[in-house]
């Protein structure tokens, strides 16, 4: 399907294909393109038809192919199979396939879609009719231990469908929506934000129940649903549409994809993997990424595929660059002397733009602006053909500058310079509007007022580019060797992985001894031996030649930019100043000290890690006690820290797991708001239960009480707290209290970020770059992070993400040098008057006073400038400019938006 072109989906569906087998998807490559259902196909089942061929313009379908067997020789494999969405047609409750207002969470994410069936408005099948009342039902095919469902707990769906709920309430404000869930499982990055946000949205219901669906009403097409609740018992109701909330199975073929490659996999059917390396398989020399190793979501599945990739580097460095051929462009026009001739390409985007803006309409303005000599729209601009087309264009109308309106220059802007630079013109000759985000998403239901808003933008990106100007990046040397700063798990993995491949790495750590929190964790949830790992972990380090280790130590002062940092180290009494390329931060998180439950006042009330140190040590106070009682969420999930620490649920089962092996008879009650063993987590959870621990639900509003009481001369501990079941309060007496107490940041996080020059998040973990796309980076190119700095974790993605990191500094290290962007400020020493307001206000450190004949001046070092603006916005007289933003460049984009504007108040006038 290399020739398909982008089309629309209504041509071959609808139009040509008699058995309906030729269906449009996305892909990474071409972002719509056609693909041939086998099973519905006339020719690949009975030769008898081959329209498809015949009517194809682009030879994209060629039945006269065959099959061929091709042998590559490769000293690594990584297998990302991925995997399959669970098909609730094998759970006949659900009603799907039978009723056809049930749709599972996948076909309402094709709703959702602007190129899905109905260009993004949300229909029911049934009659075309927009649906006012949803419901989601949570967990189909997952935690469930029957005949067609997964024990294991699918990881992503509750977050994908209060995301759907979201968008869902975007699209029809007065939507009624209702998810139907067991335990709400918002343990990621921001997530409890994510779901008190869709919480919150009127018209929003979440019910803590099981349900199932009963019957279909076979005039309207409502589905009734059956459910309970705590207070008025077992209730029917009816909804417009009913989404299958559905998890995740392994990929198809995963038993002979296992025989094939000769590795083992779980009991799920998932690959199996040593939690201390969650990148490798039974068999050395293959890795794994993605949801192969179980469900997990995107930036999980990102920094999984880094790492498998760094794992491979380890064993293929040898072979670095001994394949790579340099991407080559043909020489650079000179087109500063001549009239602008601008080319204004508008983008569909699919259905994203073309449903709201009317494109031909944006064309047709734009080609009445001046200097614009050529326009067209595009269906997918960013498309590998759209790309291709305006480079020809660029060389057959003799454009010298290029506008594209399309959607955010942050995720396209770099490949629409790069067909300037294949048409030969300089890529700062490019100028993008954004008519997607700022236009035709904010603006869905206002078409006419959209499309003159996009028009507005397009005149505006027009006179910005007829005064662009070109510049030239330069390359900047890279120093081979990494620092990493931190000396725990993930800071030590990071390093012995850039080490094996041939760097030198400086891994700093503020305590005596490596190790981190990691030295105060004794087994895992799976029941390995944490303090063996880490001992061998730790002697790796050591032992290896290019790792030069400094404990107890103290970063003063970090400069330089990336490839070219200089970082000044205080240790034993002594300063050294180490020079790398590249930092990681792995600096981990801190426990929080709790000063609720008689915590710090009773020494029966510890923390859960308190707990697990004395399961290891075997101390007869804990082991022997007839009555324990775990409270989850201590310290989190609050105003103060509103997020969760996603470990605490699978420690606390640990702990207690642990506690029954040794003590059978003792009484363990695990308090909590919501149980989050994700993954296959879920199976402990299950086997505590099935173990007599018994788990208590409680809500933020009324939390469990506390307090020392003597009774019969022995001193207990009451915990009381309500059971919404029993609708009592209950009280229950423990001999120890374990509190599950959040993991909150490092104490000197906000320290290291200042001196690298990089965010948080409001929660004051470290800000990664993207939290999908760019899981392991800084905005602040050259600095990557990993472990429990980025966020809570547990051992084996802490590793995982580690890896990831170790794989984005070798993309950087492996590399002689680094390219830097020509928008940088340069200083008119003629206006300038010495004043220095420019200097304190540049966070990068570019700009410094020097002293001349005509007295001091203000010099910015275009390598350590990152064109942010701040200094030209400061200075008095003008004798700043950021290039690629002049002054020019700015007032004409202002000058057209104004006489937009004058223009529409002319328009009210003449019509008042």
């Amino acid at each position: 399907m290399e020739h398909c072109p982008v089309v629309y989906p209504d041509v071959f569906n609808q139009e040509i294909s008699k058995n309906k087998a030729i269906h449009i998807y996305f892909s990474q490559a071409v972002p719509l393109i056609s693909y041939i259902d086998e099973n519905s196909c006339l020719y690949l089942n009975n030769k008898t038809c081959t329209i498809c061929e015949g009517v194809c313009q682009n030879e994209a379908i060629d039945f006269s192919q065959t099959a061929e067997k091709i042998k590559i020789k490769v000293g690594a494999i990584v297998l990302s199979p991925g995997m399959e969405p669970f098909d609730p047609r094998l759970r006949e409750d659900y009603g799907y396939g039978k009723y056809k207002n049930v749709v599972t969470s996948m076909d309402y994410e094709r709703l959702l879609s602007s190129t899905g069936p109905y260009e993004g408005e949300i229909l029911r099948s049934s009659d075309l009719k927009h649906p006012k009342k949803i419901a989601w039902i949570q967990c189909v095919g997952s935690r469930q231990v029957i005949t067609g469902g997964n024990s294991y707990c699918s990881a992503v769906c509750c977050t994908y469908t209060q995301k759907q709920v979201i968008l869902t309430k975007d699209h029809e404000p007065d939507a009624e929506c209702t998810v139907f869930h067991n335990d709400i499982r918002s343990y990621g990055k921001d997530f409890e934000r994510f779901f008190e946000r869709a919480e919150n949205l009127p018209g929003v219901r979440f019910i803590r129940s099981y349900v199932s669906v009963t019957k279909e009403d076979p005039e309207t097409g409502n589905v009734t649903v059956r459910y309970s609740t705590t207070d008025d018992g077992v209730k029917e109701e009816e909804f417009d549409m009913v989404v299958l909330s559905v998890g995740l199975n392994p990929p198809a073929g995963y038993a002979e994809l296992a025989s094939k490659f000769g590795i083992e996999l779980n009991a799920h059917g998932f690959c199996q993997v040593d939690p201390f390396n969650p990148i490798e398989t039974s068999r050395p020399g293959i890795f794994i990424s993605g949801a192969f190793q179980g469900p997990v979501d995107i930036p999980e599945s990102v920094f999984s595929a880094s790492g498998a990739g760094s794992q491979c580097g380890e064993l293929l460095d040898y072979r670095r660059g001994m394949l790579a051929v340099e991407k080559e462009y043909p020489p650079e026009m000179d087109v500063s002397g001549e009239e602008p001739r601008i080319g204004v390409f508008v983008c569909h985007c699919g259905a994203n733009i073309g449903r709201v803006v009317d494109v031909p309409s944006a064309v047709e303005y734009a080609l009445s602006l001046p200097n614009v000599v050529y326009a067209q729209e595009q269906l997918f601009s960013c498309a590998t053909n759209c790309a291709q087309e305006i480079t020809e264009m660029i060389k057959e109308k003799g454009l010298n500058r290029v506008v594209v309106a399309a959607c955010t220059p942050r995720t396209h802007e770099p490949t629409f310079r790069a067909t300037l630079k294949e048409a030969g013109l300089n890529q700062y000759y490019f100028e993008m509007a954004n008519i997607r985000e700022h236009c035709s998403w904010v603006h869905s239901k206002e078409k006419e007022a959209a499309t003159e808003k996009a028009k507005d933008l397009i005149r505006m990106s027009v006179a910005r580019a007829r005064h662009l100007e070109p510049l030239q990046e330069f390359e900047l040397p890279v120093n081979k060797a990494a620092l990493v700063v931190g000396g725990g798990i993930a800071g030590m993995t990071t390093a012995l992985s850039i080490a094996e491949q041939g760097h030198e790495v400086y891994l700093v750590e503020k305590a005596p001894e490596l190790g981190g929190l990691a030295r105060r964790i004794h087994h895992t949830l799976e029941g390995l031996d944490v303090q063996a790992y880490l001992r061998d972990l730790i002697n790796k380090v050591y032992r290896h030649p290019l790792i030069h280790v400094y404990t107890g130590a103290v970063i003063t002062d970090a400069t330089g930019y990336v490839g070219n940092f200089t970082t000044r180290v205080e240790f034993s009494g002594r300063v050294v100043e180490i020079k790398h390329g590249a930092v990681v931060i792995a600096i981990g998180a801190d426990v929080y000290t709790p000063d609720e439950y008689l915590y710090g006042e009773d020494d029966r009330v510890m923390t859960h890690l308190e707990l697990d140190e004395k399961i290891s040590q075997g101390d007869e106070k804990v082991t022997g006690a007839q009555s324990l009682v775990m409270i989850q969420c201590v310290g989190c999930r609050n105003e103060d820290r509103n997020y969760c620490s996603r470990v605490c649920c699978s420690e606390s089962i640990k702990n207690a797991l642990k506690l029954k092996e040794i003590n059978p008879e003792m009484d363990i009650y695990i308090l909590f708001r919501d149980i989050r063993t994700y993954g296959f987590k879920e199976d402990y959870y299950r086997e505590a239960a099935g173990k007599e621990i018994r788990f208590i639900r409680y809500e933020a509003e009324e939390k469990p009480q506390v307090e020392a009481v003597t009774e019969g001369g022995k001193s207990i501990l009451r915990v009381t707290l309500p059971d919404y079941v029993l609708g009592k309060k209950l009280e229950i007496d423990a001999d120890i209290i374990s509190l599950a107490a959040a993991v909150i940041p490092a104490a000197d996080t906000k320290e290291i970020a200042g001196l690298f020059k990089v965010t948080l998040n409001p929660d004051g973990f470290f800000k990664e770059a993207h939290a999908k796309l760019r899981p392991v980076e800084f905005g602040t190119d050259g600095v990557y992070l990993c472990g429990t700095a980025h966020y809570p974790k547990f051992i084996s993605e802490t590793i995982s993400q580690a890896y990831g990191a170790a794989g984005r500094v070798l993309t950087l290290l492996s590399h002689d040098t680094v390219i830097a962007s020509g928008s940088v400020c340069e200083v008119d020493e003629k206006k300038c008057m010495g004043c220095g307001a420019c200097a304190p206000v540049c966070e990068y450190g570019a700009i410094e006073l020097r002293e001349t004949r005509q007295g001091k001046k203000a010099m910015v070092n275009p390598v350590l400038c990152k064109g942010d603006g701040l200094c030209n916005a400061m200075c008095p007289t003008g004798a700043i400019q950021l290039k690629h933003f002049t002054d020019e460049e700015l007032l004409s984009t202002i000058d057209a938006a104004v006489a937009i504007e004058e223009e529409s108040m002319q328009k009210v006038d003449a019509a008042v």
